[in-house]
């Protein structure tokens, strides 16, 4: 099993802190990158198209952010074709109806509501790392 790059979207120290924290506790090496803003997060994966190694194997992604919303961030994702294969991990306080489904319309992989517990927010960054890695297939980045 390869190590896997994750890019992790999220403007909150505290839930950068702990996402990553929770990682490093991984069976695997993991290699985490963080945009801690939208625009970031873009020119980021923008970059990683030009540059070797650099583009993410998965994205976890917050919607509310500065500069530019998760949301926003989500669309250009999936509509940029070299891209759109990259799963998407919603990863958000919010638990709005509303953000579920424009999440799921514009091609986010799954929507997860970060619980306000530490130990509950720990065990679900585990959980989504226990299946993005271990359990998917990713898609190669040919």
């Amino acid at each position: 099993m390869k190590d896997i790059h994750i890019l992790l979207v999220e403007d909150n120290e505290g839930d950068i802190v702990l996402t990553k924290e929770a990682l490093s506790d991984a069976k695997m090496k993991n290699k985490v990158s963080v945009a801690k803003d939208g625009e970031e997060a873009i020119r980021f994966v923008n970059a990683g198209l030009n540059e070797e190694g650099l583009l993410p194997d998965l994205i976890l992604l917050d919607i509310n952010l500065p500069k530019v919303d998760g949301k926003e961030v989500l669309h250009y994702l999936k509509n940029a074709p070299s891209l759109k294969r990259i799963p998407v991990v919603m990863l958000t306080t919010s638990s709005s109806e509303l953000d579920v489904i424009d999440s799921y319309n514009n091609y986010a992989n799954c929507f997860i509501t970060k619980p306000v517990d530490f130990n509950k927010f720990f065990e679900v960054v585990r959980m989504i790392e226990d299946f993005w890695i271990t359990i998917v297939k990713l898609p190669s980045k040919d």
